[in-house]
């Protein structure tokens, strides 16, 4: 079936690569105005010039004060994806304050910082809404040296039901998703070594990785109206690799 986001205003964080830019082009696809937002401002040039009418906003997730100034003149804002983050990898024993401090900035409080803007609008307005974040199988599998990326999804995921339970009575629904390995240009080049592949790829039934395609339509099902019940879930698209 197909889905249509005329009529409704969408922002996504991360906007400049991977599964953030490619779920701000579907949106912008099926008829819904888009800001993409992203740090790296050659990535938003390249994707307004690819998708014209995309509207672009430069800032850093990380630094509160910024992305309040950034964000304070955004406009109404119907669906919200947030898809920012990092992946800062260190042996337990090894992590930084610095990994540390910036992981939780991007990962985790970046998210309770731009839904509370774009759920506060959408209160105001009285409107429904529908939010997305972008969490992580690791969220409930310990991965070693991820530690405290780990972290920082599993804090998303429980966010995401907090924030479903408190936002539910105003009509704005708030869910994850939480892909396996996926096979953006970062995922090749981390993952290319084919015995560390292996060692993941042997405990995913469907014995692949996601595209980046799989992650974007589940995006689009959760913004959308047909997942109109559906509030506070995490959608596994991970080819079944947490069922074990």
């Amino acid at each position: 079936m197909e889905r249509s986001f005329a009529g409704r205003r969408a922002l996504v964080t991360g906007a400049g690569k991977g599964i953030g830019r490619d779920t701000a082009k579907a949106l912008f696809a099926s008829g819904a105005q888009v800001v993409a937002v992203s740090r790296t401002q050659e990535d938003l040039v390249s994707l307004a010039q690819e998708c014209p009418g995309i509207e672009t906003l430069c800032v850093d997730l990380g630094d509160w004060e910024a992305t309040e100034r950034a964000l304070s003149t955004i406009g109404p804002v119907d669906l919200l994806v947030n898809n920012a983050g990092v992946a800062l990898l260190q042996p337990f024993l090894e992590v930084t304050k610095e990994a540390c401090d910036r992981s939780f900035d991007v990962n985790f409080r970046s998210v309770v910082q731009v839904s509370q803007m774009v759920a506060q609008g959408l209160i105001a307005r009285g409107a429904p809404g529908a939010i997305v974040n972008v969490s992580s199988q690791a969220s409930q599998r310990a991965v070693k040296d991820h530690a405290i990326y780990c972290s920082t999804k599993g804090a998303m995921d429980m966010l995401t039901k907090v924030m479903a339970l408190e936002l539910g009575p105003h009509k704005i629904r708030v869910n994850t998703v939480n892909p396996t390995v996926v096979m953006t240009a970062m995922g090749r080049a981390n993952w290319s070594d084919a015995q560390k592949a292996e060692s993941m790829l042997s405990r995913i039934p469907l014995g692949k990785f996601a595209e980046v395609e799989d992650v974007v339509n589940a995006i689009l099902f959760l913004l959308s109206d047909q997942s109109a019940m559906t509030t506070g879930s995490a959608l596994p698209v991970d080819g079944g690799y947490l069922v074990g």
